[in-house]
């Protein structure tokens, strides 16, 4: 009787610790040091033409960010800024063409299945 209780209770507990390494909206709020708003000011600083279609914190590459898609007008495609949120620190800017966009819409729906 003891085995099937203690693989259950094991099973529970590695469950529980997978789900709080999981990073939520709400644990990458905890860890952000400046707010989006002052982030998404930030970037508007870097296109200043431009009109925030699209904001998210999220972790890349070790980092948590904010990553802003900037629409300017009578330009195609976004221009994308990325801020530490951490720092406030401005960590890239590029011009992402109407390809590059469906190439990464792409990928990130492949990566959430």
């Amino acid at each position: 009787m003891w085995k099937p209780i203690a693989a259950l209770a094991l099973v529970a507990a590695v469950s529980v610790g997978a789900q709080t390494r999981k990073d939520t909206p709400a644990s990458l709020q905890r860890e952000a040091r400046i707010s989006m708003a002052t982030a998404r000011a930030k970037a508007l600083k870097v296109v200043p033409t431009g009109k925030v279609t699209s904001e998210e914190l999220e972790r890349e590459k070790g980092k948590l960010i904010y990553s802003f898609d900037i629409k300017v007008a009578g330009k195609s495609g976004i221009e994308e800024v990325n801020i530490d949120a951490k720092t406030g620190a401005v960590l890239a800017h590029e011009h992402e063409t109407p390809k590059m966009e469906m190439k990464e819409a792409a990928k990130e729906t492949k990566v959430k299945k």
